[in-house]
């Protein structure tokens, strides 16, 4: 048995971006930013910020994509997927990237002590199957648009 679940708290980097498939599948993809924050061996405080990309497919994307902007920290969860793919020199790429089950607005800004905003009612956490790519044969990585 195995698991690939993450959960992530953080701001959006910025506004997502909603793009079609050639079937009509709507793909949200936005940025996340996790802050560390350490001691170094010297006693002084540091500070670590890991980047994620996260994509949400079908109507989750398309839902999320209008309510999400820069600096709202959310909520996150889904599983860790790579992609290979080849750059405009033809050299081969891999990247990671956190395919959305769920995705909560937690706040409306980005921590600098305004109240948060009351959100629309969340859409369903899960997406029907029609909505997920990854169990239908008729989407590539070419109808992927990004």
């Amino acid at each position: 048995m195995s698991v690939n679940r993450v959960i992530l708290v953080g701001f959006a980097g910025r506004d997502p971006e909603i793009r079609y498939t050639s079937s009509g599948t709507a793909l949200g993809r936005f940025s996340l930013a996790t802050n560390e924050k350490f001691k170094n061996r010297a006693g002084e405080q540091g500070q670590h910020t890991e980047w994620h990309s996260v994509v949400a497919w079908g109507g989750l994307g398309r839902s999320w994509g209008e309510l999400i902007t820069k600096g709202k920290l959310c909520y996150v969860e889904g599983k860790i997927r790579s992609r290979k793919w080849s750059d405009s020199e033809g050299v081969e790429r891999k990247s990671f990237e956190i395919v959305a089950s769920a995705i909560r607005v937690l706040s409306s800004s980005n921590g600098n002590g305004s109240k948060p905003k009351t959100e629309p009612p969340t859409p369903p956490a899960t997406p029907s199957e029609d909505d997920n790519p990854f169990q239908q044969d008729s989407i590539s990585n070419q109808d992927i648009p990004f």
